[in-house]
């Protein structure tokens, strides 16, 4: 193979099939990789693989190129799925596309690719890489409303070495546009959603496959009355509303929340099985201006430094907030630490990662203790 070529992440969606019509036109020896990462109920009703597939292979007949298949459904399950199920379990609430990025897309993939005699590898997300300084930058892509950084926070120095990004600089409409103009029939394609390679579930029927539901008592935080019965705690997660089934209890008097207003989910105790909820958005139970994260990755392969304003994002859909880290809890600095909001943030989630930035610069993060 040629020094010059890229093996592009194909999902059978218009970003990826985009991303490697713009690295053809730029002169790029282009191979498509598509991944097959689950079989465990592979059938019409759910998965869309196949379809996925077809798509896959339509665009590279128009855009002229060759498509590999590769299974990576035992990774998938070793590295992913088994961490998602452990943390629910636990009583968390996980971010599997965290995980599919680091373990599967930009290591497994990134492997095979190399393999391959790959100079370097692309997918189609919305996101940015430069070298600085000898260093190279996980940068936000152009087009906000789209950008996926945060889902890449645990990349390293080796993996954004190879690593292009050519939707960086655009936004989604043109996207669509470009698709359209080369005739690809993927251009109005509905964008993926649901779990990462699983797709769209009927989540608590997905989950009980794998984890025994439970039964037990919901009680409200502030006297611990008993107000209803949950499936599972696993199915429920910090700031939900919805599901909690004790939308007829109205009370008064309750710590922020008036007389009609929803629940929403607090707390959880594991060791008795207790769903914790309060009334009202704007319960003090559910703001923090403080968080611990552990399991911190940091892109530069070094942390940031305390007591400087960043901004982070404690989930995906989220603006920035402000912050600063107060301290790290292990020497070297690696395993935990403290970040403080300059304001309060509401169902900071357990299990969820907060990702920090220096302007457009991902600097990396941690999961929500």
């Amino acid at each position: 193979m040629s020094e010059k070529t890229v093996v592009v992440g194909l999902s059978g969606g218009v970003d990826s099939s985009v991303a490697a019509l713009l690295l053809k036109r730029q002169g790029w020896k282009v191979i498509g990789l598509f991944m097959k990462n689950w079989e465990d109920d592979d059938s019409e009703d759910y998965c869309s693989s196949r379809q996925d597939l077809i798509d896959v292979m339509s665009v590279a007949d128009v855009i002229g190129i060759d498509v590999e298949v590769v299974n990576f459904a035992a990774e998938y399950r070793e590295r992913v799925f088994a961490e998602f199920l452990a943390e629910y379990q636990a009583g968390r609430t996980p971010n599997p596309d965290v995980l599919c990025n680091s373990e599967i897309k930009f290591k497994a993939f990134l492997e095979h690719a190399m393999k391959l005699g790959a100079e370097r590898i692309a997918t189609g997300h919305y996101a940015g890489v430069r070298e600085f300084n000898g260093e190279y930058q996980l940068l936000k892509a152009e087009d906000g409303t789209k950008d996926q950084s945060y889902f890449l926070y645990r990349l390293n120095q080796a993996q954004l070495a190879k690593t292009l990004f050519p939707l960086a600089d655009l936004y989604k409409r043109e996207v669509r546009k470009i698709a359209e103009a080369e005739g690809l029939h993927v251009a109005a394609k509905k964008d993926s959603t649901g779990i990462c390679f699983i797709g769209e579930r009927p989540f608590k029927d997905f989950l009980a496959r794998y984890l025994p539901p439970k039964q037990g008592e919901i009680r409200r935080l502030d006297d611990g009355k008993v107000l209803g019965k949950h499936d599972g705690l696993m199915y429920h997660t910090l700031g939900q509303r919805k599901g909690l089934h004790i939308g007829g209890l109205k009370e008064k008097g309750q710590p922020g929340g008036g007389e009609h207003d929803a629940w929403f989910v607090a707390g959880k105790d594991m060791d008795k099985n207790v769903l914790y909820v309060v009334q009202g958005h704007d319960h003090p139970a559910l703001l923090n201006s403080t968080v611990v994260a552990e399991q911190l990755s940091w892109i530069a392969g070094r942390a940031p430094q305390t007591h400087w304003v960043y901004t982070a994002k404690p989930r995906y859909r989220t603006s920035d907030q402000p912050c600063e880290i107060e301290r790290f809890d292990s020497e070297p600095r690696g395993n935990t630490c403290e970040i403080h909001f300059a304001e309060a943030q509401w169902a900071l989630t357990p299990g969820q990662s907060v990702v920090l930035y220096e302007s457009r610069v991902c600097l990396g993060g941690g999961v929500i203790r």
